[in-house]
C-alpha cells in the first residue's frame, strides 16, 4: 500500500482512509466496530464533519485513549465567528480531543480568504493549537481552482473518481505543485461505481488521499484487502474504467443530498439518479412499491427551482427528475433494463 503524504501539512498515511458519514446511519457499536477495525487493518486517517449528525461523537468514542494514532480531520459549515466557535467547541467534545489534525471549511462556495471573518477564524484556531492545519471542502470546479490558487489552505477536498474530468485531473497535479495536500472525496462516485479494485486502482496513479465511505463490515473488508494485495492499473481494469466512463459521463447525480429537503418531498438525490442506479444494481431493489411511490411524486414536482440553487454541481434538477421518471415508467412497462 503506498503511503501519502497531504502536501506541506507533511501528514503521511496508507493510502486508504476512512470517510465516516455513513455511519451516522449505524447504532454507535456498529459504528465503533468499524472504526476499530478499520484502524487494526491499517487505515490511519478518519474524516467526519459537524454536519454529520453524530458521527462525530462514535469517532470520538472508537479513539478515546488513543488520540495520538491517528489524523482526524473535520468540517464546520460556519459562515460567522460565532458559529465557527460553537463548532470547533462542539466538535473537539465530541471527539474527545483538544486538536483537529486538519480542520476543513465545508461545501464552501467561494475561496475564503484574509478579508473574511471565517478564514481568520481558522488562521486564529491553528494560532491558539486547537488546529493542526487548515483545510478547505468544495463540489465546483472553479471554486476548488481558486482555492489552490490562492497558497492560503494546506488541504483542498474535491469530488475524484474514475469519472473525473481532464479538469479534475488538472486540478490534482496543481495541488502537487502547491505543495497542498489533496483528499478525494465521492471516490464511487454517489454509489454508482462498484467496483472497488478499479476505484483503487485509479487512486494509486496519483498524490490524492481517498476517503471511502463506509457503512458496512463488507464493505470495509473490501478496502481492507488492499494493504495486503496492492493493486495497479491493469488493461483488464482499464476496460472496466472505460466501459463506466461511456455509460456514466454526462449529467449525473452523485446523490450527495445537498439539494434537500423538496418542497414537495421528492428523494431527489435518489429519484435524480434512478436510471444509473436502477442498471447498476440489482433492479428489483429499485423496482419495489415504495420506489414506485417514491418515483411518482415527481409528477408533482412545482418546479421551485430551490434544488438547483443547493446543487453543488449546478445540475437541471427537475428536468434531470423527469428524464429519470420517463426511463423508470417505460421499464416498468416491460423496457429491458
Amino acid at each position: 500500500m503506498r503511503d501519502i503524504t497531504l502536501g506541506k501539512t507533511g501528514i503521511t498515511v496508507p493510502q486508504n482512509a476512512f470517510g465516516a458519514l455513513p455511519i451516522q446511519r449505524v447504532s454507535v457499536d456498529e459504528a465503533v466496530s468499524l472504526l476499530r477495525n478499520a484502524y487494526d487493518g491499517g487505515m490511519r486517517f478518519f474524516d467526519t464533519a459537524r454536519a454529520y449528525t453524530d458521527s462525530e461523537e462514535k469517532v470520538g468514542k472508537a479513539f478515546e485513549g488513543m488520540r495520538d494514532k491517528v489524523f482526524i480531520s473535520s468540517k464546520t459549515q460556519a459562515t460567522t465567528k460565532e458559529k465557527f466557535e460553537e463548532d470547533l467547541n462542539t466538535t473537539l467534545t465530541n471527539l474527545k480531543t483538544d486538536y483537529l489534525d486538519i480542520y476543513q471549511l465545508h461545501c464552501a462556495a467561494k475561496c475564503y480568504n484574509e478579508e473574511d471573518d471565517i478564514y481568520n477564524c481558522l488562521v486564529e484556531a491553528k494560532k491558539q493549537g486547537k488546529v493542526r492545519h487548515i483545510g478547505i471542502t468544495a463540489h465546483k470546479i472553479g471554486v476548488a481552482e481558486d482555492i489552490v490558487n490562492s497558497g492560503l489552505y494546506e488541504t483542498l477536498q474535491f469530488p475524484f473518481s474514475y469519472l473525473a474530468s481532464d479538469r479534475d485531473i488538472a486540478l490534482v497535479k496543481s495541488c502537487t505543485e502547491h505543495d497542498m495536500g489533496f483528499i478525494a472525496m465521492k471516490g464511487l462516485s454517489g454509489g454508482l461505481l462498484t467496483d472497488s479494485k478499479a476505484c483503487m486502482a485509479f487512486m494509486s496513479q496519483y498524490d490524492v488521499l481517498p476517503i471511502w465511505g463506509i457503512q458496512k463490515q463488507n464493505e470495509l473488508d473490501e478496502w481492507l484487502s488492499f494493504f495486503d494485495n496492492e493493486v495497479t492499473l491493469t488493461e483488464e481494469i482499464q476496460a472496466v474504467i472505460e466501459k463506466d466512463r461511456d455509460e456514466l459521463l454526462g449529467e449525473f447525480c452523485r446523490g450527495c443530498g445537498y439539494c434537500m429537503p423538496c418542497t414537495v418531498d421528492i428523494r431527489i438525490n435518489q429519484c435524480a439518479r434512478m436510471s444509473q442506479m436502477i442498471r447498476r444494481a440489482p433492479s428489483e431493489n429499485w423496482l419495489t412499491d415504495y420506489w414506485k411511490e417514491e418515483m411518482l411524486k415527481i409528477d408533482s414536482c412545482v418546479e421551485c427551482g430551490l434544488c438547483k440553487t443547493r446543487c453543488p454541481y449546478e445540475l437541471d434538477i427537475p428536468n434531470l427528475l423527469k428524464k429519470n421518471l420517463k426511463d423508470y415508467k417505460e421499464i416498468l412497462a416491460g423496457k429491458p433494463v
